[in-house]
């Protein structure tokens, strides 16, 4: 298995933001595996033909996004789980000490939720 990106340099998506979204699309697709390891950010520069810098910038963004994982000096490798889904429960978890904060009760947050999502998927 082969990490196979084009850069298109006419897009009007920067390069970084390509190859973000490439690696992004191949991880949720399952074409890049748990556990594959990505080239390192210099030998995908050199591979692609882009600045060391942009490379990072979008190993950055993938990483904060929960779609790669740094191992020190392993490497850089897909990450394991729903990246999606360890957002939702952070999000749900921030919820949940800021109702507390406000004084709510757990009926009265949890009525907030279900209200918040009947409105956002007409239920």
């Amino acid at each position: 298995m082969s990490l196979k990106i084009v850069i298109d340099q006419t897009a009007a998506a920067a390069p970084y933001e390509q190859l973000r979204g490439r690696i992004a699309e191949e991880a949720r697709a399952g074409r890049l595996p748990v556990g594959y390891k990505l080239p390192t950010v210099r030998g995908l520069a050199e591979e692609l033909g882009l600045a060391p810098n942009t490379v990072a910038k979008a190993y950055r963004a993938l990483e904060t996004d929960g779609v790669i994982e740094t191992r020190g000096r392993h490497g850089t490798f897909i990450a394991a789980g729903d990246s999606g889904a360890r957002e939702a429960a952070a999000a749900a978890t921030a919820y949940v000490e800021r109702t507390r904060r406000l004084g709510l009760d757990r009926a009265a947050a949890g009525a907030a939720i279900e209200e918040a999502l009947r409105a956002a998927y007409g239920d």
